[in-house]
């Protein structure tokens, strides 16, 4: 399981790009830490993971950053995050 090495973690105790792959790993009916290559694409390779765990963090002064969402494509799914922390994975269209 390719993740980064940050370690900002969201609500539920896991990053939001471990909640992404854990996500991917349900659609696919295995285990988070047998989503590896060269069966599934590595997360580094349709986005930074780091900057997607920083991205809806809070600041350093405690606040909140504004809402937002980012989409990516992702082991064949389309994938958004919201600033809430939620992972949605659906089948491209």
């Amino acid at each position: 399981m390719l993740l980064s090495a940050d370690r900002s973690e969201s609500a539920d105790g896991q990053s939001i790009s471990f909640n992404v792959i854990a996500a991917i790993a349900e659609q696919e009916g295995v285990d988070p830490v047998d989503l590896e290559p060269p069966e599934y694409d590595a997360l580094y390779e349709s986005i930074n993971p780091e900057a997607l765990d920083s991205l809806f963090e809070t600041r350093a002064n405690g606040h909140q950053r504004p809402t937002g969402r980012v989409e990516f494509p992702f082991c064949g799914y389309d994938v958004v995050v919201t600033s809430d922390g939620e992972v949605d994975v659906s089948d491209p269209e």
